[in-house]
Formats: structure tokens, sequence, C-alpha cells
């Protein structure tokens, strides 16, 4: 088996389609159909990722994903959203999403960040420590601290800012990280990476409205001062 994959969704047809298509793939795969249900899922069964809707009978996606984070669950989550509005998927990733995919989706492009976000799990950190500002990054233990205090960053946070770190002082393209951090393609640039970034300037820097060390690189991308 390549990993065991739950997926909590309440569409018995998308759900059975999913399902389908990742055992195709050689996953193992649970569903559940209620955010509660979900909840117990995920906490007693610890698969290596979760595949989650946002909207939920019982307990919607965002509370269903801060309980079992809250819990100790730190294994991958890719959330599943039928809205297109941007605070809707800032909310997710603040709950602890890593990733989100908008309905209506493709079944290669969620193939494609399922694969991506069990690899990056599986690959770990290099054991260094990096320092910007008041910012701290221990790699061996995956910890981020500002000024001595520990900052919670969801996993492909963590990963987008470690991948900034390792060609710091260079501008480096949306598609890069996409392909870097998140391990695919896009013909048409997602606002995955802008997300997660402005999740990161809004936890790390000073003034988040005019970040110091996370800069935008007009026409380019991102760049990393130290």
């Amino acid at each position: 088996m390549k990993g065991r994959i739950l997926i909590v969704e309440d569409n018995p047809d998308l759900a059975f389609g999913l399902r389908n298509n990742l055992e195709i793939e050689g996953y193992e795969v649970r569903v559940a159909e209620d955010g509660p249900s979900g909840v117990q899922r995920i906490l007693e069964w610890k698969p290596d990722l979760v595949i989650l809707d946002l909207m939920l009978p019982g307990m919607d996606g965002y509370r269903v994903l801060r309980t079992v984070r809250d819990a100790g669950f730190a294994n991958p989550v890719l959330m599943l959203t039928a809205r297109g509005q941007e605070s809707d998927k800032v909310l997710g990733l603040r709950s602890g999403a890593d990733d989100y995919v908008t309905k209506p989706f493709g079944v290669l492009e969620l193939m494609a960040r399922v694969e991506a976000l069990l690899r990056r799990a599986r690959n770990g950190a290099k054991p260094a420590v990096d320092a910007f500002g008041d910012v701290k990054v221990d790699r061996a233990a995956r910890c981020v601290t500002k000024n001595g205090v520990a900052v919670a960053l969801a996993p492909m946070e963590y990963e987008l800012l470690v991948a900034l770190l390792d060609r710091a002082g260079q501008a480096v393209s949306r598609h890069d990280l996409m392909r870097h951090v998140w391990g695919y393609d896009a013909s048409i640039v997602s606002r995955t990476v802008d997300t997660h970034v402005m999740e990161l300037r809004r936890k790390l820097e000073a003034t988040p409205g005019e970040p110091r060390h996370i800069l935008t690189v007009r026409k380019a991308g991102y760049r990393l001062e130290l």
C-alpha cells in the first residue's frame, strides 16, 4: 500500500469517485460521511493523509480540522471547498490545512497534490538552524520561534519558509515554489503560494503590510532577506 487516506465527504458520489481513483493508485482508503465521524476516524485510524470537505453535517471542516490538530494529529490535510473566496481558504490554512482544492477540480490535479503532500511529509527536514530578524528556524525540530516564542505554522507554510530560506536573497518564482513545495506544475499559477506567503508574513513579520524579510519581487515571485 502507498499509504492510508481518509476521505471526509458527505456527497456519496464524490466520495465514491475519489475512493475509486485513490484505490486504483494503490492507497488504502476509508470514508467518513460527517464531521463527528471524521474526527473519530482520524484520531483512531491515524491516516497518512486526510481529504476533508469544508461543508459537512454535524461539524464543519474548520472545526474538524481544529479539533484533530489540537488533539495532536500532524499528518497532511487537503481541504476541499466549493467556496472561492480567499477568506475561506485563509481560514482553512489557519485552522491547520496543508493545501486546498476548490470544487470542481480535476482528478489528476487532486492526485498530484495528494502525492506531493505525502512525499513532503515523508522526506523530513535537514538538521540546521536558520535565523532572520527575530525569527529562528530549527529544522531538526521543525520548530519556528519569534522573539523566543514558538510560532504555529501549518506544514506547508513551514515547507514554503524552508524553500525560501534555501534560496535566501534570490528571487524565486511562484512556479518554482509550486514545484518545490507542492510537488507539481500548474499551467496557471494558483493563489496557493500567495495565500501561504500572506500567512507567513502575518505570523513572522513585525509589520505584515510592510514586510522586511519575506518580500515580493515584481513580475518574478518572492525573495527572503535575512
